[in-house]
This record gives structure tokens, sequence and C-alpha cells, in this order.
């Protein structure tokens, strides 16, 4: 059953503001090839400080100034600007500030309830000028054979 995010992601940071973790399971393909959406669960625990290489659940304005959610990593911190990336995405970036930050994922989970390595990310964005041959090797390759 899918829960519009209207409905999921308040709720998903109203426990989270009570100290507690919570598990759901994210759509989209924006976090390959870490997190596999509609397939892979993360486990999001309140987030004290965020860092560089964290995977986090934010707030974001689109350019319409329509409020989106996403779980994509932080890449860095420019003045107080918290500039996030999904490790699937070749361009594109979001802003948001701290206040903005819902949670911070702290396992991820196959279907089978495998965990996977909960990398910093830092060399897979190091690897951006290479990471559309890579990510095309991972959706022919590893992909088919895992899932």
């Amino acid at each position: 059953m899918r829960v519009a995010n209207e409905i999921l992601i308040p709720e998903l940071a109203r426990l989270l503001h009570e100290g507690k973790e919570v598990r759901f399971m994210p759509s989209g393909v924006s976090m390959r090839p870490f997190i596999e959406g509609d397939k892979d669960s993360v486990i999001l625990s309140p987030v004290t400080r965020p860092r560089r290489g964290d995977i986090i659940l934010a707030q974001v304005a689109t350019p319409d100034n329509r409020i989106i959610y996403v779980l994509h990593r932080l890449i860095r911190i420019d003045d107080g600007i918290y500039v996030l990336q999904g490790d699937g995405n070749l361009t594109g970036e979001e802003h948001c500030h701290r206040e903005d930050i819902i949670g911070r994922v702290t396992k991820i989970e196959t279907p089978s309830g495998h965990g996977k390595p909960l990398t910093r990310g830092l060399l897979w964005h190091a690897l951006l000028p290479v990471r559309r041959y890579l990510l095309k090797l991972y959706r022919h390759t590893w992909l088919k054979w895992r899932y």
C-alpha cells in the first residue's frame, strides 16, 4: 500500500522528533546504486549534526516554489545551505536549511532483510564524470541478477 508523501512524511517527522527510529520504503531511482526504490527499506534516525556524505530525508522547494521531499545524499554545506544530490542523478542539486532536514538514514535493507553497506558515498560523488557508465553497467548486470 502506498501512502502519499503529504501524509507519510509529517508522521515520520513526528516520530523522529520524539526520538524514535522509523522504517520506510522509498520510491524512485535517484539513489541508485545504494538504495533501490520500491525494493529496499531504510531506517531513519533523528539527526543531531548532519555531515557530508549522510543520506538524509529533507523537504526542499522546487524552482516553482512547490515543497517536495527527497531522500538524497548531503554533498556539501555552503554558508548554512545544505546541498543534496541523489547518487543516481548525474546533474541537479537540491538546497535546504538545517530545519528542513527530517532524518538521516542509518540502515539500508534489501527485500530479503539483509543489510547493505551504509557508505558515505564520497568516492561515488567524486566519480561523477564516469557515473553514467557505472550506472548503466549496474542496471544491465548487477540489478538484473540481484533483484
